[in-house]
């Protein structure tokens, strides 16, 4: 049987580091995540999906994450149930995150909260800007995207600003010979 999420996504608050009786670090989170298709309205929509990771991991996740960074978690879908205090039983069904991601650098994710960290979402709901998708709202969202077409677009700046960026187009032609391709 196989029990396998893995989800790409950024967080709609900071993590909730906690410790067991035992000394145990567990920190839940919720990460939003777009759906692939388009409402009646034509916009994008997203789900948020409740996490929890454990022990030394847990600290890591909680020490280097905050509202709106983009990560990967892997990990298994669990349902459990209790009896709230009205005595009424209560199921949950998160993910228990077993490996993350940073997927943005610190660079990034410091920039995107000085400009006021607008991720377009708050504590587990959209906001009500009218848009719904959470990654699409704000500033730094969708930051690598914007990054490379920025590189892309104003190549000679880029290479002015790095004269040793291999990668750089400065206009001059590439010399490639057949026994350079891998093929």
């Amino acid at each position: 049987m196989i029990n396998r999420t893995v989800l790409v996504g950024r967080l709609t608050r900071d993590p909730d580091l906690r410790y067991t009786n035992s000394g145990a670090a567990v920190a839940t989170f919720t990460v939003a995540v777009n759906r692939q298709f388009t409402n009646a309205q034509g916009e994008r929509e997203a789900d948020f999906i409740n996490c929890v990771i454990w022990r030394k991991a847990a600290e890591n996740f909680s020490n280097f994450t905050h509202k709106g960074s983009l990560v990967g978690v892997d990990g298994r879908i669990q349902t459990r149930s209790y009896e709230n205090q009205q005595g009424v039983r209560v199921y949950v069904t998160e993910v228990v995150v077993e490996n993350f991601s940073l997927l943005e650098s610190r660079a990034q994710s410091e920039q995107r909260q000085q400009q006021g960290g607008n991720t377009g979402f708050h504590d587990n709901a959209p906001q009500s800007s009218g848009n719904s998708n959470p990654f699409d709202a704000g500033q730094g969202s969708n930051t690598n995207s914007n990054n490379s077409q920025s590189s892309s677009n104003g190549s000679a700046s880029s290479a002015s600003s790095n004269p040793n960026d291999p990668f750089a187009d400065n206009g001059e032609q590439i010399d490639i010979s057949d026994d350079d391709l891998p093929f």
